[in-house]
């Protein structure tokens, strides 16, 4: 039988894929692979493009799009038989790559099409490509003696594993809990359409009353809405405490947490850094620690006059409207919910009555379309759920351009959170172009009650923000693979695109397609919407505080702390805490062992990245509100100048073609509100 693993010539068989097949698929792909490297080191020819570059490039585009696949699917409907697939050959791939990282001959080879005539004839995407080569051979280790070659290499194998063991505790920690409610009169307060989800997940467990979970749609109205404070306190305790020692201890994620910057800052001294956090900005914009501190401490200092008037108007209205004279982290959802009701006179669930599914995916896709000139359209493909929806995106001339799949409910066995990743990259080959395929995946309340899944407007953000990553890897016109795309972007860029689509979320030409009342279909009154937009920055202090408490934690722990040292890295976010906040939590409360970002993801002593690309975005859209905010040749010049380019050149090289300008500060504050002086 055919290994659908190993099929190459159109989309993913996610039909047929089985567990059984990884083992297979992966052991023949680095078969192949050690083959074409073994040839690769005997050829004595002098290296060009096509016959050393060209070759390595095909070979590390099947193995990632095998792999993508099953890490996939491991994310989305994760199993016993596929978590054991996955972690079976997670180190066989992790040591495959760290060996081909470290190869001196093929590190010669490179240095050596560098340095000949025939380079500067390569195309700027290939030059960059050549370049990325040689700066990720050096962070690989090649450079260094046989036996620290071999340590390194045992750290990188030792850290993918833990990673993905930290993944796996949280999931599991999430996906274990359950709370069951018989009376509903201890409901009070929470939506309907949130009780009716808990009501069909205690039937679908056989039981009577309503079940809740850690998953962010059972999760969070409660705590935005829940009368019972009792109720809202038990909840945030057990999210707040998933993966560490308040639960079961193979789930615990403390000591890895611990392995985890032990490894990475041992390897970062192999390589000659100073710590782990210069490892990680030799591929980013930035250009060092201190740059990246002073960055997030300066924008701390502008924010924390807004963010300590956000908190005197939330204690207050807690103890003299809601007898909360202690409020505690359980109560600030609920009470800023009540501020915000009170302040602006709406809540979060009334406007979610007007975002049914389908007409916030029109109203997505019009966007996109008006921007463009691109056509989206439901299309059919294997899946791997019955929930999974699957797009194509044709030019005018009907072309198609790329494909994405939207998956978009949360449900057991999949992890939390919003994130794009890569399927199929663009590319050049023999027959043409092949075009890019996206995975778009979010974790919103799935349809109740027979009704379409209603969105909050922060759950329309999250699609807009995903929808902009997967724009940056579909619509890029690079046709070679290492720079297509998202591919060899600097991480502190790479959410400039995704962050630029939330801006969209904010106008009126656009929600005004986009809405329709689940009950009568009426459009989102005006009125409402001009109460949401001064809403908008309710609270932006806080939230840029929170944003930077977590990035200068991760930029600290991994800029000189040490993992073994008398301060605990709880310690070092109560430190943090100490400079940045104006929300303390409980004692009890372990973020860290839940900061899947940065010890299970790509953001370690990168978390900055989000705010660092928020200015480059809210710069750029900048052009976009000079212009017209749907303006088609405005949108035209994004995509040649930002999206289109991929990692063929620096950002900052494309957002000053886009721009006309180095970016500035301005208007990031002036889109969180937080260019006047506060009183």
């Amino acid at each position: 039988m055919q290994n659908p693993l190993l099929h190459f010539s159109g989309l993913p068989q996610f039909d047929q894929i089985e567990p059984g097949h990884v083992t297979p698929a992966i052991t023949q792909l680095l078969d192949e692979a050690r083959e074409l490297i073994a040839a690769l080191e005997r050829d004595d020819a002098p290296p060009n493009w096509k016959n050393f570059a060209r070759p390595l490039e095909d070979m590390e585009e099947k193995i990632a799009r095998a792999w993508s696949q099953v890490s996939h699917m491991n994310a989305v409907v994760n199993t016993p038989e596929l978590r054991e697939a996955y972690n079976a050959n997670l180190p066989v791939l992790t040591a495959f790559y760290a060996d081909l990282s470290q190869n001196e001959t093929l590190y010669a080879k490179f240095r050596a099409l560098r340095a000949s005539a025939g380079f500067e004839k390569l195309d700027a995407a290939q030059r960059k490509i050549v370049e990325n080569e040689l700066r990720d051979f050096r962070l690989g280790g090649a450079e260094l003696p046989e036996d620290q070659k071999a340590r390194f290499k045992e750290i990188q194998e030792s850290l993918s594993t833990l990673s993905a063991k930290f993944e796996e505790n949280l999931l599991d920690t999430t996906n274990d809990f359950a709370h069951f409610v018989e009376q509903k009169s201890e409901l009070a307060g929470i939506p309907e359409d949130a009780l009716q989800a808990a009501r069909e997940a205690a039937e679908a467990d056989k039981k009577t009353g309503w079940k809740f979970t850690l998953h962010f749609p059972s999760y969070m109205p409660v705590l935005q809405y829940a009368d019972d404070r009792a109720l809202r306190e038990k909840l945030y305790f057990a999210y707040a405490t998933r993966a560490s020692e308040f639960g079961k201890p193979e789930w615990d994620n403390t000591a890895l947490i611990t392995q985890i910057l032990e490894l990475r800052a041992e390897s970062a001294k192999l390589l000659g850094y100073a710590n782990y956090a210069e490892v990680s900005l030799a591929t980013k914009m930035a250009q060092s620690v201190p740059q990246v501190l002073d960055f997030l401490r300066s924008l701390a200092a502008r924010a924390r006059p807004f963010a300590e008037r956000d908190m005197a108007e939330l204690k207050s209205c807690a103890a003299e409207k809601l007898a909360l004279p202690d409020m505690q982290a359980w109560d600030v959802a609920y009470v800023s919910e009540k501020l915000r009701e009170e302040k602006y006179a709406f809540s979060d669930q009334e406007v979610k009555q007007y975002f049914p599914e389908p007409r916030v995916l029109q109203g997505l896709f019009k966007v996109i379309e008006t921007l463009y000139g691109v056509r989206v359209k439901k299309s059919d493909a294997p899946v791997w759920h019955k929930d999974v929806g699957f797009y194509d995106i044709a030019d005018a001339s009907g072309a198609l351009i790329g494909q994405f799949y939207l998956d978009l409910y949360a449900r057991n066995g999949k992890r939390g959170g919003a994130w794009m990743d890569e399927a199929v990259t663009r590319r050049r080959i023999a027959r043409g172009i092949e075009t890019p395929v996206a995975f778009l995946t979010c974790n919103f309340a799935a349809p109740v009650g027979g009704k379409p899944a209603l969105f909050t407007h922060d759950e329309v953000i999250t699609l807009f923000h995903e929808f902009g990553h997967g724009l940056h890897h579909l619509l890029t016109r690079v046709e070679e693979y290492g720079v297509s795309g998202i591919k060899g972007v600097e991480w502190d860029a790479v959410e400039l695109p995704s962050q630029f689509m939330e801006n969209f979320c904010w106008e009126w030409d656009v929600l005004k397609h986009m809405t329709c009342h689940v009950e009568s279909g009426e459009h989102l009154p005006r009125a409402l919407f001009d109460k949401m937009v001064a809403a908008k920055n309710f609270q932006a202090g806080m939230q840029t505080l929170r944003q930077i408490e977590f990035a200068l934690f991760d930029m600290l722990l991994h800029g000189g702390f040490d993992p073994r040292g008398a301060q605990t890295p709880l310690q070092l976010l109560e430190q943090v805490r100490d400079e940045i906040a104006v929300v303390h939590p409980p004692q009890w409360n372990r973020f860290p062992n839940n900061f899947s970002h940065i010890f299970a993801g790509g953001y370690a002593a990168g978390y900055y990245s989000y705010k660092w690309a928020e200015v480059l975005s809210a710069d750029a859209y900048g052009l976009f509100e000079e212009n017209g905010v749907l303006s088609a040749e405005t949108g035209h010049r994004f995509w040649s100048e930002i999206l289109a380019q991929g990692g063929a050149r620096s950002a900052l090289e494309s957002f000053v073609a886009f721009r006309g300008r180095a970016p500035t500060l301005d208007a990031l504050l002036r889109h969180n509100g937080m260019t006047e002086a506060v009183a």
